[in-house]
Formats: structure tokens, sequence, C-alpha cells
């Protein structure tokens, strides 16, 4: 019977202190939603998290082999691209398409496409984002032996 109350008061106790926890939990969540800067906040700290795994993920190419992959890639580059645009983070937009153009298997239907849907100062900007990426790639593969650069590279950004 003793063992049979100290349980019973063990239980007790626990159920009281998750009480208490689950209280304070609620109590500081109420607090906090309810601040007034509070939405302010965390629509900052989406935005930092968002440029850092941009940052992180930027040059974070996909296996060219792997077929699936690279569509994964090209879809996720586009959608990122055009989200970025439409909320005015025009740069980081670029970056986005200028990724999704690389990876293309048809880069200048794609430019096509994009130069009849983007405003022309945006487009500019992509044309001269796929020309400094490929000045990159020149370099690169200039200073690797055994890389060639494509033929076509440059006759699709024209």
């Amino acid at each position: 019977m003793d063992s049979l109350t100290n349980i019973g008061k063990s239980t007790i106790v626990a159920g009281v202190a998750g009480a208490l926890f689950l209280g304070y939990c609620i109590y500081f969540d109420h607090k906090r939603r309810n601040a007034k800067d509070f939405k302010k906040k965390l629509h900052e700290k989406r935005q930092e998290r968002e440029k850092r795994s941009v940052k992180k993920n930027k040059n974070k190419m996909p296996d060219l082999t792997d077929h699936e992959a690279v569509q994964r890639y090209f879809l996720h580059e586009i959608q990122m691209g055009e989200a970025l645009i439409s909320q005015g983070d025009i740069n980081n937009g670029v970056e986005h398409l200028a990724n999704a153009v690389i990876v293309c298997g048809q880069p200048t239907q794609l430019l096509q496409v994009l130069q009849q849907t983007l405003p022309a100062e945006v487009f500019t900007l992509l044309i001269h984002r796929m020309r400094e990426f490929q000045s990159e790639i020149v370099t690169q593969t200039s200073s690797t032996p055994g890389l060639k650069l494509a033929e076509s590279t440059n006759d699709d950004l024209e």
C-alpha cells in the first residue's frame, strides 16, 4: 500500500508540474502574440531565414545526370525567382531565374518566354547575370584542365 500511495503522489506531482508548465507556455505565448511588433519581427525573421537559405543553396547545382533532380531544381528556381521578383527582391529573383536557365534543356525558348513575361529592366538584369555566369565558367574552365564550355551558351544569350 505504501508504494501505491507513492505512485499516486508522484502522479499528482507530475500532473501539477505539467499543468503549471502548460499554463506558463500559454501565458507567454499570449503575451508574445499580443506584442505590438510581433508580426513585424516574425516577418523579419522569416525574410532573414529565407535570405540565409538562398545564400546557402546559391551555387548548389543538382547532379546534371539525374534528370529528375534537374527538373526539381529547375522548377524550384523558377518558383523562387518569380516569388522574389513579385516581392520586390529583383536581384535574388534574377539569380534564381538565371540558375533555372543554366540547367534548362532549351535555354533559348525559356529566355524568349522570360523576355515576353518579365519587365524589360528585369530581363536585362537576367541577361547581364547570364553573361557574368558565362565569364565565371570560362575562368573556371581555363583553370581546370579537362572541362569545356558548351559552344551554344553565347548564342543563347543573344
